[in-house]
């Protein structure tokens, strides 16, 4: 898991960048939401991205698309539910490896 410094308590925070995609993710929006970082690994591989926060819950990545404007994420899918479905079952696959090499799973010392 991605591993941030807590803005609490200056310990180690470990999330996952699926957490960006996840109405409830980060505690519900009441954790420390690290979407930013998320959204900051799209934009730097040329993606545009939109984030939204969702009521009361999390700040929740709501639409990529590539400089043509094509768009990865499709919000009236009825193969899956943005905000509740695994991101990893309706990203790209260039996009999950994208996310995965630069914000991989790794163990908290």
């Amino acid at each position: 898991m991605p591993i941030s410094e807590c803005d609490t308590c200056g310990g180690q925070y470990s999330w996952r960048w699926e957490e960006a995609f996840h109405k409830f993710g980060f505690n519900d929006g009441d954790g420390q939401v690290e979407t930013y970082q998320v959204e900051h690994v799209l934009t730097l591989a040329g993606y545009v991205v939109e984030v939204r926060q969702w009521g009361f819950h999390n700040t929740v990545i709501i639409s990529i698309k590539d400089n043509s404007g094509c768009e990865f994420i499709d919000v009236s899918s009825s193969d899956y539910t943005l905000g509740y479905d695994d991101p990893r079952t309706y990203l790209p696959k260039k996009i999950v490896r994208l996310l995965d090499k630069n914000l991989p799973e790794k163990d908290a010392d």
